[in-house]
């Protein structure tokens, strides 16, 4: 199956989280900068349209009930919803995580977990500057603008239900998948 193929592989070592209340090496921050800005490099779309969210949109729901994961899927391009799922398990809480981070990676054209890492550099978090509106943006893993190369981010996609490291893992890994799976074919 697709999904056993393209499972995320475990760091070699310790990996910064952002849920965590103690102190971190700042390396560790600095590597996952470093590995996201990698892959919104390596993750750009030929072209993107409704049949590429529908089976992006799929994936992921293949992905989430093969493995019983209690998520909601969201893809939209400005406010547009292309698609939505809300997989068993999924609440209304995970309905009002996907608006506020798909709103934050569209907002400023990155993932949402890089949103929050890049706030953390230095110290604090991007959601103790006053700017940052939390009733509308979260600044948290899941959501991950859809780039078209040569165009930029045309759209978002967004899971929510697992923690945020995890949310933003089974997208990219849905993502590369994706990607793999259309390369050869042709569909954008």
């Amino acid at each position: 199956m697709a999904d056993q193929q393209h499972q995320p592989t475990d760091p070699t070592g310790p990996e910064f989280d952002p849920d965590s209340g103690l102190e971190q090496p700042d390396g560790l921050l600095q590597a996952m900068i470093q590995r996201i800005e990698g892959e919104i490099r390596a993750l750009q779309f030929p072209s993107f349209n409704q049949a590429d969210a529908l089976n992006l949109g799929l994936m992921l729901v293949n992905f989430g009930t093969s493995r019983s994961l209690p998520i909601a899927i969201d893809i939209r391009r400005e406010g547009h919803v292309l698609f939505h799922a809300s997989l068993p398990g999924a609440t209304p809480d995970n309905e009002l995580w996907v608006a506020k981070k798909s709103r934050t990676a569209a907002r400023y054209c990155e993932p949402s977990l890089l949103v929050g890492l890049r706030g953390r550099v230095g110290g604090g978090r991007v959601e103790d500057n006053q700017w940052f509106d939390q009733s509308r943006y979260a600044a948290h893993g899941g959501a991950f603008p859809l780039f078209v190369k040569g165009t930029g981010a045309v759209a978002t996609v967004t899971v929510s239900g697992l923690p945020q490291v995890a949310d933003h893992k089974l997208v990219v890994e849905a993502l590369a998948a994706y990607l793999e799976q259309t390369a050869g074919t042709g569909a954008g």
